[in-house]
């Protein structure tokens, strides 16, 4: 396992890449994330053992790894069951994310419950908690998890219309200021300037995505702004 203390105060880049885009390779994921270290990340988050199989084969940062999948009647999809833990626990991560939000879990199990189940098969198994809320995160925070992580702000019912950098990143600084573990700024960091700000503030580490590993994506925000300005 590698020391995670490397991962403070640097970027962690998401390589992740669904079956409906078209870099959804485990070839291609592993070879973004060696462009990733070459270009200076300290760690690198992924989706499914196959993903983080073939990107241990091209580097050797720490990886925070996830699957995931969707259950019926639950909106809970980022490693959300026993199951997805037992199947990345094939590869060992370093750190495991879980939606850690206050939506209905598949089997009406709870948060606090299913890390009793993770802790008690796998003790020392780092965790990583993706919140949308302030009280999401102070609530993984006393059920234990290792790292809080502000991955799902604006994606949930609960936290529609937030935005995470809004008003200098108000949500993570009362998060900052409301638990004990190490904090994880991820979820719409899309400048330098905005990585370097999250650190400043005091988040252990940076996850940055989309801006960096989909060139679907970076191509609208070009795309927009030049459509915007053709229309004014």
């Amino acid at each position: 396992m590698k020391d995670i203390e490397c991962l403070r105060g640097k970027l962690i880049v998401s390589c992740q890449a669904l079956p409906h885009e078209p870099l959804y390779s485990s070839f291609i994921m592993g070879r973004m994330a060696q462009a990733a270290q070459e270009g200076g990340a300290a760690g690198i988050r992924a989706n499914t053992p196959e993903d983080i199989r073939e990107i241990r084969s091209r580097v050797g940062l720490p990886i925070i790894g996830i699957i995931k999948q969707c259950y019926e009647g639950s909106d809970v999809y980022i490693t959300p069951t026993m199951s997805e833990v037992d199947r990345l626990m094939e590869v060992r991560p370093e750190i495991i994310a879980v939606d850690a939000t206050n939506n209905p879990r598949p089997s009406g199990i709870t948060l606090e419950n299913f890390v009793t189940q993770i802790r008690e098969k796998y003790p020392g198994q780092l965790l990583m908690a993706d919140c949308s809320t302030v009280e999401e995160a102070i609530h993984a925070d006393e059920i234990g998890f290792d790292f809080i992580g502000t991955t799902l702000v604006g994606y949930t019912r609960q936290s529609k219309g937030d935005d995470l950098s809004k008003d200098d990143f108000a949500i993570l600084r009362k998060i900052l200021k409301s638990v004990r573990h190490r904090v994880i700024a991820e979820g719409k960091i899309d400048t330098p300037q905005k990585a370097r700000r999250v650190i400043e503030m005091g988040a252990f580490s940076v996850v940055v995505g989309s801006v960096i590993t989909r060139p679907q994506f970076i191509t609208r925000t070009f795309v927009e702004e030049i459509e915007r300005e053709n229309n004014l």
